[in-house]
This record gives structure tokens, sequence and C-alpha cells, in this order.
């Protein structure tokens, strides 16, 4: 009689050059671990040495987004269940530190809480394209900041001549004049500024062209959230790098909200009930929620008057700010989990021509400003309502 094969759980430890293992069966007990190079060859037969103690049920990779990318790519194309695990806090580690240690432990948790772990995101598609140009922009953003600052340092500290000079220049106006100059062999200071003024207008095309392509991508993977109030290019692509290119990983609008760093933290006390800001999470989909809610708190009528309601009703701004930050990350995960079709703005522009009316007659008539039907037919705002009055209007003039 055969003997019934053998279930089991494996842990990676993931690092630059190396993938260590570790198996388990459902039991706990340890079978085996194992070092393999992160190349094609080592997957292959990393896999192989897991498949010797039996069936595989669900393997753990610490890192599934960086050193582990690879391996949970490779495994995912053998239909093997993979599992996000958090690398354990240095802090509160105990056992020691090593790679079988973590391997192990890595194969621990994965049989303990297989159902509740994270599912890794898929890399190499579209939505990972929007995670590394978002990537080189952000970068980009920092380098220009740091280039301003270093010219504001140089002038701060500059002979009072040279200070004069550009006394009352900021922003544009200052890199603009600094641009201008031919400072001589000699002069470093102005040799410095100038480079300082060159970096920063590079660093302003490499920053524009990155947010038109970013525009561009998450138009095309999410019209929907893309056309969302108060969601520009930025915030979209932060909201949909967060889900990743499988966000129905994320089950509910709670885990989504967790994910984001909204969720509410109890912070009662005695006969205080109040709850606190979630300071964890992804930070950069936090930061988006954020300039989303300011944004809408300035220009969307309903979210105005739920502010006004709430202050009425003793609430604080930071407590007002993370009810918003709840609502619009519960917004957000059914725009990409179960997206709505998103009326086409196309024909509008072209209506309003071939009835040779302009904006401002446009805007007239519906009591507001031109930029405004600019920006809907642009597609740079959205009022579904307001659109399909408009179309209305321009189908029934004559």
């Amino acid at each position: 009689m055969t003997a019934p094969e053998t279930n089991v759980y494996a842990g990676i430890d993931t690092h630059q050059n190396t993938n260590h293992v570790g198996i388990i069966n459902e039991v706990g007990k340890k079978l085996g671990d194992r070092e393999f190079p992160t190349t094609s060859t080592g997957y292959r037969a990393l896999l192989d040495f897991i498949l010797t103690f039996g069936a595989i049920i669900a393997i753990g990779i610490e890192g599934t987004a960086s050193y582990g990318a690879g391996i949970t790519a490779y495994l995912r194309t053998h239909n093997i269940t993979v599992k996000e695990v958090i690398r354990p806090n240095r802090q509160t580690r105990r056992g020691g530190k090593s790679d079988p240690i973590d391997a192990y432990s890595a194969a621990k948790t994965v049989a303990a809480d297989a159902d509740d772990l994270p599912v890794p995101k898929l890399l190499g598609g579209t939505v990972d394209g929007i995670r590394m140009l978002l990537k080189a922009r952000t970068t980009a953003v920092k380098a220009r900041t740091a280039a301003t600052t270093q010219i504001i340092h140089f002038l701060t500290t500059a002979p009072a001549t040279i200070r004069e000079q550009y006394a009352g220049l900021t922003g544009d106006d200052l890199h603009a004049a600094l641009l201008g100059t031919r400072p001589a062999a000699g002069d470093h200071l102005g040799i410095a500024l100038h480079r300082l003024a060159r970096r920063i207008e590079f660093l302003a095309d490499e920053i524009d062209t990155a947010h038109a392509q970013l525009d561009a991508l998450t138009k095309d993977v999410a019209p929907a959230l893309a056309a969302a109030k108060g969601i520009g290019a930025i915030s979209a692509a932060k909201l949909l790098v967060t889900a990743g290119e499988n966000p129905e990983r994320i089950t509910s609008k709670a885990a989504f909200a967790a994910l984001c760093g909204t969720s509410p933290l109890q912070a009662s006390s005695g006969k205080t009930n109040r709850h606190r800001l979630n300071r964890g999470g992804d930070r950069q989909a936090n930061s988006a929620l954020y300039d989303i809610v300011k944004v809408r708190m300035s220009y969307d009528l309903r979210t105005k008057e739920y502010v006004a309601r709430r202050t009425a009703e003793g609430k604080s701004k930071k407590e007002i700010m993370r009810c918003l930050k709840r609502y619009v990350a519960d917004e957000v995960y059914s725009l990409i989990t179960n997206p709505p079709a998103v009326p086409a703005i196309d024909d509008l522009r072209p209506l309003r021509q071939s009835k040779k009316m302009s904006l401002k007659t446009v805007a007239e008539h519906f009591g507001t400003w031109a930029i405004t039907i600019s920006r809907l037919e642009r597609g740079l705002a959205r009022n579904d309502e307001f659109v399909d009055e408009y179309r209305k209007y321009l189908l029934e003039t004559v």
C-alpha cells in the first residue's frame, strides 16, 4: 500500500544573490533547508527541492517586491500559492538571526496564517510601470527641492552685492535670472548658481514629462479613478501602485483602508470615546488621500457641507479629515475593483464648435466660468450631471 503524500509548507528568506528555503510539514516539523542562487537554474532547483518533501500547500516569502520578486514570479508561473511574510522586527526577533531560522520562521507563519497573509502584488505589468515612473518622478522632485535649497543657501551667504542683485526674486523668476548669467571662469559662486539653475530646469522638464506619462497611463488603466473629483494623475498613480496589478488580492474596503493607513484606531479613555489617525500603512497612499481630501474641502460642495456640519458638532479638523480620508479610501477601492463606466466627453468640444459657440457664451448660460467648461471638455474635471445638461443644451441649440 502506497503511503499518502506529505503536504508541506515552505518559507524563503530572500537576498540579492541567494534564496534560503526551509520546509516543514503540517504539524510544524522541520524537514530540511538549503540555499540556492537567484538565477533561473536556482529557482528551478529550489522548487524541485521543495517537491522532494511532498505536495506544496503554500510558500511564504519575505520581500516579494524586492529581493523576492524573481522567485515569486517563477513560483506563480508554476501555479504555486505564494503569500507575503512580513520580515520580523529586529527588536522583537527571538531565537537569533540566520538564514535557516528566517526561512523556517516564514514557513511556520504561512502554515499558521495562510488564509490571512497578504497575496503579493503582481510585477511586470502596466501598474508596475506606473510605480517605476512615479518613483523616478519622486526622486526628481526631491533633487529639484535640494537644488533650490542650495541656491537659497548660497545667496544667503553671498556678498552683499550678489544678494542685492537677486533681492526680491523667488521661484521661477530667480531661476530664470540665474540661467541668464554668464559667469567668468573665476566666479565660482556664479558658476555654482548657474549650474544649479540649469539642473532645476532639466529636472522641471523631467517632472513635467513624467506627469504627462502618468496622466496617460492612469487614465488608461483606471479611467473611473482618474476621472473622480479631486484625483489628479499623481494621486491616482500612488493609489494604483498601492492596490497593485492584482487589486482583487485586497478582499474588502476595510482591508484597503488598513493598507492605506486610514482604518480608525481606538484612542478612548474613561468616559471619552474617540478614535485617532492610523499612522501605519502605505504612506504614499495615505498622502494621496490627504491631497484628495484637501482639494475636495476647497472645491467640492458636498465635502464643504460635510465639514461645516461636523465642525458644528464639535469635531476637530484632524478628526474630520480622518473621516474624509476613510470615505475617500472606500470610494477609491470601489473605483479600482468595480469601476463604473465613465461618460464620454470627447464629443462636447466639437459639438460646441460646430454650433459656433464660444466658451464664454456657454459659461454665461450656465452661470459659471469659461475655464470650468474648458476643463470639462478636456477631461481635466468631472461632473457627470453637468455634462449631461451641457450636451442636451448643445444638441437643442440651433
